[in-house]
């Protein structure tokens, strides 16, 4: 299989792959393709925003519905966290029940004396880190 990458800013990004079958590398790449392009649309009472995962600082759970918290605005998100998790990207991970974080946007971890975890994100947001995840978390964070 050949690799060509033209750099082209004018252009629409895009990836076309020629192939005899779907192979699992194929596949592979289509998943990475579709997780690093996943667009979610939130609502606000101005209307529906596109977002791109690299905006969202993380989704949580709150009275059966799910929110995207960004920079300044909390959105509605008409889907459910284990379905949104299943779409994102290795950025995000499972903080607790109800919070998944992208990675990228928490300022830092704050650990207390009996272990738990406080997750502070760079938007002010505070968020805790379930006894069930912290392994989890400490592993991908390499701590």
């Amino acid at each position: 299989m050949k690799l060509r990458i033209v750099i082209d800013k004018e252009k629409e990004e895009e990836i076309l792959i020629y192939a005899h079958e779907k192979t699992p590398l194929v596949e592979s790449i289509e998943r990475i393709v579709e997780n690093n392009t996943a667009r979610l649309t939130g609502y606000s009472e101005e209307g529906a925003i596109l977002l791109s995962p690299d905006e969202i600082y993380c989704f949580i759970s709150d009275n059966g519905k799910t929110y995207a918290l960004t920079e300044k605005e909390k959105l509605l998100v008409k889907s459910r966290l284990y379905i949104i998790e299943s779409s994102l990207g290795d950025s995000f991970i499972r903080l607790n029940q109800s919070c998944i974080a992208n990675i990228s946007k928490v300022r830092r971890f704050e650990a207390d004396l009996y272990g738990s975890l406080t997750v502070i994100f760079k938007n002010g947001y505070k968020d805790y880190v379930s006894r069930r995840q912290v392994k989890a978390v400490k592993e991908r964070l390499g701590i």
